[in-house]
C-alpha cells in the first residue's frame, strides 16, 4: 500500500512554465466592498505588478459572479488566510481555461476540519512551493480543505475567477498551467474517500468555476489524465460523479 507522501514532496510533477508573480493582497480584515474594483486591461503576456493589481476580497466579493445560477462559495483570499508575498510578478494569461484539474495534496489525512486548520493547511503549501521548490507562490490556483474550506492558492487567481476572462498562470500540471484551473483538495485518497464536506465544496467550487468560465462539466479531469502519478486517488474514479452533479447545477 502506498505511504502518504512527505509535506516536502507534494506536487514534485508539476513545473512551472514561464514567469509568474502577485496580485496585491488585501490587507486582513478587508471588507467585500472594499475590494470591486474593476482590473485594468490584459494583454497576452500582461504580468500584475504592486502599482496595477486590483485588489480581491473573500468570497463575498460582487460583480461578475453574481449574474449565474450557482451561487459564489465562500473562498479566502490570500490576505485572508495569511500568505505571504510572491516572490516575483505573476503572470497572467489573457484568455479563459479550458479545463479543471483535481488534485489531492497527498499530505496526511487531517481530523481538524476547522477553518483554522484551512488556513495553515494553506500556509504550508506555499512554503513547501516556495521554499522547498523554489517557485515564486503556491502552484495551485485553489485550495480545498478536509472541512470543505475553500481558499485561494496563487495570487490573483480568485480576482480572475470572479471576473471570468483571464486566468493566473499555474504550476500544478506539467504542459496545462496556462490552460487549467488546479484545485488541490487536502489529503490523499489512495485508499479512501475523502470527507463528505471536501466533496461537497469541491461539487460548488467546479460548478462555480465552469459557469464563470463557460468550461463545460466534461471538462474536469484528474491529474494523472496528463502525467504519471497516482493523483487525485480515488478522487479520479469519482470524476464521472462529479461531472454529474457540476452539470445538474449548471442546468
Amino acid at each position: 500500500m502506498p505511504l502518504p507522501v512527505s509535506r516536502r514532496s507534494v506536487l514534485r510533477g508539476a513545473v512551472l512554465l514561464g514567469t509568474a508573480g502577485a496580485l496585491v493582497p488585501t490587507p486582513l480584515g478587508a471588507t467585500a466592498a472594499s475590494a470591486t474594483a474593476p482590473g485594468p486591461p490584459l494583454s497576452t503576456g500582461t504580468t500584475l505588478s504592486a502599482d496595477t493589481a486590483p485588489t480581491t476580497g473573500n468570497a463575498s466579493v460582487t460583480g461578475r459572479a453574481a449574474l449565474g445560477r450557482v451561487d459564489q462559495p465562500v473562498i479566502a483570499n490570500c490576505a485572508t488566510w495569511g500568505a505571504r508575498p510572491p516572490s516575483s510578478p505573476v503572470s497572467v494569461v489573457a484568455s479563459r481555461p479550458n479545463k479543471i484539474i483535481v488534485h489531492h495534496t497527498a499530505f496526511p489525512n487531517s481530523t481538524d476540519y476547522s477553518l483554522a486548520q484551512a488556513y495553515a493547511n494553506s500556509r504550508e503549501i506555499q512554503d513547501l512551493h516556495m521554499d522547498g521548490n523554489g517557485w515564486l507562490d503556491s502552484g495551485q490556483h485553489f485550495t480545498n480543505s478536509r472541512g470543505g474550506h475553500l481558499t485561494e492558492g496563487r495570487h490573483g487567481s480568485l480576482y480572475a475567477l470572479l471576473h471570468g476572462q483571464t486566468m493566473v498562470q499555474g504550476a500544478h500540471c506539467v504542459g496545462q498551467n496556462s490552460q487549467a484551473i488546479g484545485i488541490e483538495n487536502d489529503g490523499i485518497y489512495v485508499d479512501v474517500q475523502p470527507p463528505q464536506a471536501l466533496w461537497d465544496s469541491l461539487v460548488v467550487f467546479c460548478a462555480f468555476t465552469c459557469q464563470q468560465y463557460g468550461i463545460p462539466a466534461s471538462q474536469i479531469y484528474g491529474h494523472r489524465d496528463f502525467a504519471s502519478t497516482q493523483c487525485p486517488g480515488l478522487l479520479h474514479d469519482r470524476l464521472p460523479e462529479l461531472r454529474t452533479a457540476v452539470a445538474a447545477r449548471l442546468g
